[in-house]
């Protein structure tokens, strides 16, 4: 809640901060990338159960991506694939009570958004030129530039706080109800221990006092859907904004 924590800095280029995020998300590419030479490597005609389960994942993906932005952009999901790994896995790395979920950063997501941003310049300068891309401002009509401007800044910033927002949320909502149930936890055995003579309801709430008894399943229940649920939807969301915006320069 207090945002990432600083673990050291670099003394380069006015200092570059080595934070909770930069440790996680180092631990996600790392797992991303060992994982991907284990699964991918070794590969035989006539596979394991390992080696299918991979290849019905990557078919999966290319379903997806071609589905969604045609054929002719399946080169894409490599990319696409990279973007939805990372984020459920960095999300999903801030449940081992050892890492910061790394999506739980502003940083993050909005890179992520500002790579879309650029592919999908590149691409149209690429394909229509400096100019072409200029003019494409000014279309349908020349009074429509203003607004066509603030919509392309407007693009990478709304993808990058929807993710944050509801990864954030997630966590914060999640600590002030654990926090609440402890509190009322605490009431409820002081309460309890009230109604008894001095000596028998101060052994009780020294007894009871240690039990969280409302702080056992309604976390579990909120951790499934913030921790499992949401991560995987906002990856899923942010994914699929970002196969919609590359199509439009790829139609």
């Amino acid at each position: 809640m207090n945002g990432p924590k600083i673990y050291f800095t670099i003394p380069l280029l006015g200092g570059i901060d080595i934070t909770q995020t930069t440790v996680s998300s180092f631990v996600v590419m790392v797992l991303l990338c060992t994982a991907a030479v284990v699964l991918g490597g070794n590969l035989q005609k006539r596979p394991g159960r390992r080696q299918v389960l991979v290849e019905k994942g990557v078919t999966m993906l290319y379903d997806m991506v071609e589905s969604t932005m045609g054929k002719h952009n399946s080169y894409w999901t490599p990319y696409i694939g990279a973007l939805f790994l990372s984020s459920i896995c960095g999300s999903f790395i801030g449940m081992t009570g050892i890492f910061r979920s790394s999506t739980a950063d502003l940083s993050t997501t909005f890179t992520w958004a500002l790579m879309t941003s650029f592919l999908c310049w590149g691409c149209s300068i690429k394909r229509n030129g400096v100019g072409g891309w200029l003019k494409g401002f000014t279309e349908p009509i020349v009074v429509m530039t203003p607004m066509n401007l603030v919509s392309e800044i407007a693009q990478p910033i709304s993808m990058a706080f929807r993710h944050f927002g509801n990864i954030v949320a997630g966590g914060v909502i999640s600590t002030l109800v654990y926090a609440a149930l402890a509190a009322a936890n605490h009431g409820l055995i002081s309460l309890l221990a009230g109604w008894l003579p001095g000596a028998v309801g101060s052994a009780l709430n020294g007894i009871l006092g240690g039990i969280p008894f409302l702080q056992v399943g309604i976390p579990a229940v909120l951790s499934v859907y913030f921790d499992l649920f949401s991560s995987f939807m906002q990856a899923f969301i942010f994914c699929m904004l970002t196969m919609m915006y590359l199509s439009l320069i790829h139609i």
